[in-house]
Parts: C-alpha cells; structure tokens; sequence
C-alpha cells in the first residue's frame, strides 16, 4: 500500500479554517487554500488549481502560502490549536455539572434540580445551611453545598478579596486578615472559581445574541514575568495577554494569557515524541500551539542592537514593520533569550495562537452587535488573528479594523505642548469657518490629515496623524485595516476620530496600579545577567487568576466618574455588584 499523503494545508477543525488570504481589498480573502495538492509541471496552467502557492521559510521549517491574487505572504497555522484556545478561553462560559438525584438507577439521575418541583421537593436544610432535597421517583435525599461549604474563615473572604484588588502584598494580606499564606492561595481559588461562574451567568447574554448597537473594542498585549525559584536555574517565564475592552463601556470582554495552568507538560512533551511532532512542519503538528522544550531551545536568539536610533512616531511605526518583516513568521512576535525559560508547571501557549483563539472566542461574544469598530495595537498577528476571526463580518461590513500606535515617550510638557497646539488649530480654523459647528470643524481638520496621509512600511499602509490628541495619547497615528473604498469621506473621518486605545489602555493601567504581583516590576540584577523581580509571582497559574478576578471587579464593581460601571454601561449590571454578590455567586438557585 502507498504511503498516505497529508494534507496540503491543515484542515477544517469546528468550523475554523484561518488558512486563507488576510488581505481585504483582495479576492482571496476568506478564501482558504486548497487542502488537495495542486497541479504541477507540463499542463498545470490548464487545470484547476487555487490562487495559493506554498512556499518554505528562510530561515525556520516556517511553511507559507503566497497569494497569487495579491502577493500576500503568510504563515499557514493550525486550525486545532487555534480551537483549542479558543475553547480554553471560553470553557467558563460551559454550564457545570447540575446536581441531580444521587441513585443512578432512578429515572432522576441526571435530571437537575432545576428541573423544579416535577422532579424534586425541598426537604430542610444541613447543620451547615446546604440546601437538602428529596426526589420525587425514588425518594432518596441528597443535599447541594453553599459556595462557601467547608470554608473555615468565610467571615474572611470580603476582606480578602479587597485587599487582593487595591494592591496589598500576599505577605500583608497575612497580617492583616490574620491568615497564613497557604488560606490567602485556597481564598484566590475560590475567589476565582466565583468570580468566572458570576461572569459567565451574566457573560451568556452576550453568547446568546444581546443586542449591542456599537462596540469600539481596542486590543493590546501586555507581559508579565515570573520569577526564577531555583538557585540552580535563575531564568525567568515571560508571559503576554492580550485584552480586548469597549472604549464606549469600558466594558474588559476577555483577558488572556497565553499559559495553560492545567495541562501536563511532561505528558504533552512524551505524548508529541510519540506522535513524531517534531518531524511535522509547525502548522501540522498535533501541539503546534504549545510551546515544546526543543522548540524553545531551536528559537534562542541573541539581543538586536539596533544600527540606528528609532525617532519620532513615524519612525517607530516604520522600525514595527521591519521587525515584522524580518521574522520567518510574520505573526510571532516572541522573542526567546537565554535569559528565558519555559514554566515547570503548566504549558506556554504560542502568543499568536492565544490572540487567534481570543478573537475568535470574541466573534462568539459579538453576535449580537450591530457593528464592530476595532482598534487595534500595530502587530501583525494580532491583525491576523483579527481578520481571520471577523472575515465574515468584515466581507458584510459590520466589521471594520484599524491600527492605533501613540507615542508613549513623550514628557508631561511636551504632552502638553500638544494639546495647546491641537487648540490653536482647532481655533484658527473655526475662525476661517465661523458658520461650521464644532463637530463640522473636527470634520474638517480630520478630512485635511486625511488627505496627506503617509505610506509607511513594505505594505505601504496609508497612516493618518490624528488631529486632537489627548494627555493619555499625546501623539497618535491610525491605519484603516479594512478599507474597501465604501464609505465615503464624512464616515471615514468620523471613525477616524473614534480611533483610540483607551478602554484597554485603562485596564492595563489599573492591572498595574491594583495587584500587587503584577505592578511594573523592581528589578534587582544578580549573577549571569539574570534578573529578579522583587513583586513578580513565582506560580504563573496565579497571574490567570488574578486576571480574571480582577477582569471581573473592574467591570462590575468600579464605578466611575457617572456613577456607572463598565458593566451598567453594557447592560449587563443594573447597579454597581457588590462583592459579597460574587464571593455567595450560586449557579444553581433554590426553586
């Protein structure tokens, strides 16, 4: 029998196939490549074939499609990883186990206790306050635990959680709630588990179609480090999340890290040996999302010095597409130093593969929008992962993408100097118009930018120098992603002028300022250049953690300027939540 041949490009896994084209304006995109091999020598030009070509990477067994139609050149993925963080990211949102009657040989095994008076009776309670049950078919009794159940200080959660979200050391929290350090780990554990079993009950509406008239969602990736807890080997984890928020809302609709905390690495290290992973091009490898040993040890790079100084705001956005240009894939931007480890715990997903399974987890929570504007931090895989999510969207024009880049390395005066100088144009030009309003006039001035944009980069992207900055973006440019040339010039400007990344800017500002393990690090040099971070965590699991715990405290319990939270503004809080609402969250309500 003849060897089997694989496929020429991973195939279709639940409905996700990314494998196509990123380009908008072209014909190819949401086009996916063949999966058969495509004719080749004399008499290929007059068979069917598609519009894709394969092609091998310089310098790393990267395999590439080239688009035929537009020259575009892209790495070819795998549609399995890309599911399954999709599905890691949203497992929250799965409905647990409902508890049911005990006796597997009654027709009521099974049926939860949801199921209401049909299937069951109260019947009392437990010396602890659980909830006890009678079933009605065969009469057996089996009680459902509080949230807090076998807690032995619950008195203490509140406290806790408090100081957790307002940037109190795990040691501080000791003293202060009088605990030792092992109940401050087993308090974030149950913190966690309520705060996604209370953000998934409200979460669900968004799964389920609520309606949304706009969402403006900015995206951006921030990294954190752990730190080294052997002598023997002083090398730090650097992890990324990427985090997506409305600016309208403020509303955080996903936090991620791309950090598995309960897979296995020994496991999925022997089970890839077995399965000859490591003989499989990237793409095709059944963990091409996880971050494997010899793959961390073959992509060890050495610092980039920099022959010439980046300057000024254009010549950062030029020196993020050479840098893009000049990896083998495109969509990695991880750079791994020797100064790097892998975690001994848990496994480190690609980085790409995490903003893939975030956006596509996005497109689920979005069914319900009317349109969606992204702005987007300039990366190319983020880009990706975006257009690839939202195709359908963008090809039917509810969808639109742009690239924001500011400049963060202005002072306080030149920040200001900014703005006066916004004002005095914006003044002299409603004195040349005196009949416009001033919506009309930041038309204008948006329209006049508009017609001298900059080509910059190798895809000559057309960037707009936006015309009023603010203190948090002092200098900011904009690249419209998805341009197809039909929107005319007052709706184009006006999304222009929308173009910010302050919703996500915010919260990743409030992560640093609020948890104290995840501030910007106090680095203390030692031996061999390795560096330790005097409040980075030593377990990544706890940063999981406390992103989503404090993902769920910022949009329901913080209230702003309006008296509003992120999640009152949405629709999916009528008031500010209190905590004590999240720390006693039930899933299953009493009938």
């Amino acid at each position: 029998m003849g060897k089997k041949s694989s496929p020429r490009i991973p195939l279709e896994i639940d409905g996700i196939q990314a494998n196509f084209c990123k380009n908008p304006v072209c014909d190819n995109y949401g086009v996916p490549a063949s999966t058969q091999a495509q004719p080749r020598g004399p008499g290929a030009a007059s068979r069917t074939r598609d519009n894709y070509r394969l092609s091998r990477g310089s310098r790393k067994p990267v395999t590439q499609l080239v688009c035929l139609c537009c020259n575009e050149v892209f790495p070819i993925k795998s549609n399995i990883g890309i599911s399954e963080e999709s599905s890691r990211i949203g497992q929250y949102l799965e409905p647990g186990d409902e508890p049911s009657c005990p006796n597997d040989l009654c027709a009521n095994h099974g049926v939860g206790i949801s199921a209401g008076k049909i299937a069951y009776q109260s019947f009392g309670k437990t010396k602890s306050g659980s909830q006890r049950y009678r079933c009605k078919r065969c009469g057996q009794s089996f009680s459902v635990g509080k949230s807090t159940t076998g807690h032995k200080q619950p008195h203490k959660n509140k406290l806790i959680f408090k100081l957790l979200m307002n940037k109190s050391p795990l040691k501080r929290i000791c003293e202060v709630a009088d605990v030792r350090m092992e109940t401050v780990y087993g308090k974030i554990d149950f913190l966690h588990r309520q705060c996604l079993a209370f953000a998934a009950d409200r979460e669900r509406k968004l799964l389920n179609g609520k309606p949304i008239h706009r969402i403006y969602a900015s995206a951006d990736r921030q990294e954190y480090v752990v730190n080294w807890s052997r002598r023997e080997d002083k090398r730090n984890v650097k992890l990324t999340a990427i985090g997506s928020a409305d600016n309208l809302t403020g509303y955080v609709f996903q936090m991620n890290l791309n950090y598995a905390p309960f897979l296995d690495t020994d496991e999925i290290e022997a089970d890839a040996l077995a399965l000859g992973d490591q003989s499989m091009q990237p793409a095709f490898r059944r963990y091409a999302h996880v971050w494997l040993n010899v793959d961390y040890e073959q992509n060890l790079i050495k610092p980039v010095s920099r022959k010439t100084a980046v300057t000024g705001l254009n010549g950062s956005i030029e020196d993020a597409y050479q840098v893009a240009v000049g990896r083998d894939d495109v969509e990695s931007s991880e750079r791994i130093a020797s100064t790097r480890r892998l975690p001994s715990r848990g496994v480190q997903i690609h980085s790409e593969y995490t903003m893939y399974g975030h956006f596509f987890h996005l497109q689920k929570l979005f069914g319900g929008a009317e349109k969606v504007r992204f702005f987007l931090d300039q990366d190319s895989g983020i880009r990706a992962a975006c257009l690839s999510a939202f195709q359908s969207e963008v090809a039917n024009r509810s969808c639109d993408a742009f690239y924001v880049r500011t400049n963060k390395d202005l002072t306080v005066d030149e920040k200001r100097r900014a703005l006066s100088d916004s004002r005095r144009e914006f003044k002299a030009s409603q004195a040349v118009n005196p009949g416009l309003s001033e919506n009309d006039v930041k038309l204008l001035l948006i329209k006049q930018r508009m017609a001298t944009m900059t080509e910059i980069g190798k895809w000559k992207d057309r960037w707009l120098l936006h015309p009023f900055p603010s203190m948090s973006e002092p200098e900011k440019a904009i690249c419209y992603l998805t341009d197809l040339g039909d929107y005319d010039a007052d709706h184009l400007a006006w999304l222009y002028n929308k173009a910010s990344m302050h919703g996500i800017d915010r919260f990743f500002m409030q992560v640093r300022r609020r948890l104290s393990l995840l501030e910007r690090p106090i680095s203390t040099a030692s031996s061999a250049r390795r560096t330790w971070y005097g409040y980075s965590p030593y377990n990544p699991a706890v940063i999981v953690k406390l992103l989503d715990i404090f993902r769920v405290f910022y949009n329901y319990c913080l209230v702003g300027e309006d008296g509003q939270t992120p999640a009152m503004r949405i629709g999916l809080a009528k008031g500010k939540t209190d905590m004590e609402k999240i720390i006693y969250f039930q899933t299953i309500k009493d009938y």
